[in-house]
């Protein structure tokens, strides 16, 4: 076999496709593999680099291949498809992603360690466990408003409901009654588990020295502060704030075209759950900003006089995110800036 150089493997539960090329690009073998074949495979090829979409089990391969002493490449596959010819299939994909990962200007994705992934299983449970929680209580809500009971937005408002639910005083149909109380109950279990998880965090953003640097960022709680350790990858991976802020999807989408800059709303690109607890914060500092009112002077009481509150919203979240990596990056904590007279 002659020497491979780059190696496209598309992921699978059981039968993988690996598509290998040498350094001018020629092709030099396409196979089919199955899952307990895959590894003594490459354990048979000289050193060379593995490219995969990063997607689910790709960081795991990753490490289990990196042990071989291969280089891997861990590509966004929103940066593969347009390398895809023509009909979509796994020998097409192979070959799409050696070809992406040939690219002098590809971004890659860094490999996580098991540790890091181990740490990320918290805020998913949590998320999985609050959209659950929201779907109880909006199935509540549902079902009494047909009985005419109805309270204000908001979880601590739910409890009047149960109250009312539980009191068998009130005039309600014993049948439905007794599949509300199902569940109440549900929503009960929902509300200790997501206490257990949330105990967790805090105990972490305790423990730990990052997250309690990144919590004297207004806006960012225990809760953003040991997700962003978890979840965001290293600092050395961006050139700057403002790229780490764009990975995040912070930033707005360009229609640029002749010379004209158009911009339009953010693209939402990168973790989701990073953006999503950055926006929460900002949100919760800009509603503090209106009630009480911010510094004047300041870059916000300046942003609030001039753009519609949302705005201001996603405008601080991309801050915030710029702050963080500049903390990550330097091992400084947060100081606010002097507003000038």
């Amino acid at each position: 076999m002659e020497q491979v150089s780059t190696v496209g493997l598309d992921l699978a539960k059981n039968i993988f496709q690996a598509h290998g090329a040498d350094a001018s690009g020629e092709v030099v073998f396409r196979k089919k593999l199955g899952r307990g074949r895959l590894l003594a495979f490459f354990a048979g090829l000289s050193p060379c680099v593995v490219a995969m979409e990063a997607c689910a089990g790709a960081h795991y391969w990753g490490r289990e291949l990196a042990r071989q002493g291969h280089t891997i490449r861990l590509i966004p596959p929103i940066y593969v498809k347009p390398f895809v010819k023509r009909q979509k299939n796994d020998a097409a994909d192979a070959e799409a992603i050696c070809e992406a990962a040939q690219r002098p200007s590809m971004r890659f994705v860094p490999l996580k360690e098991e540790e890091q992934q181990a740490s990320s299983v918290v805020f998913r449970a949590r998320d999985l466990l609050v959209r659950q929680r929201t779907q109880t209580i909006n199935a509540l809500r549902g079902h009494l408003a047909e009985y005419g009971w109805i309270v204000p937005k908001g979880v601590p408002h739910v409890d009047r409901l149960i109250a009312r639910v539980e009191d068998p005083a009130e005039a309600l149909p014993t049948a439905a009654r007794t599949i509300l109380l199902v569940l109440v109950s549900t929503l009960r279990s929902l509300d200790q588990q997501i206490a257990v998880l949330d105990a967790e965090i805090a105990s972490r953003a305790k423990n730990d020295p990052v997250a309690r640097r990144l919590m004297t960022i207004p806006g960012i709680g225990p809760i953003t502060a040991t997700a962003l350790v978890a979840l965001a990858p290293s600092p050395e991976a961006f050139k700057s704030g403002r790229h780490f802020a764009a990975w995040l999807g912070l930033t707005p989408r360009q229609r640029s075209t002749g010379g004209q800059q158009k911009l339009g709303a953010i693209t939402k690109m990168g973790e989701r759950t990073l953006r999503r607890l950055l926006t929460i914060g900002a949100s919760a500092v800009i509603k503090q900003a209106v009630i009480r009112g911010a510094p004047a002077g300041s870059w916000l009481s300046q942003m609030l006089e001039r753009k519609p509150k949302m705005l201001v919203i996603v405008a601080l979240a991309n801050k915030n995110a710029r702050i963080v990596w500049a903390l990550l990056a330097k091992g400084d904590v947060y100081r606010a800036p002097v507003v000038s007279a």
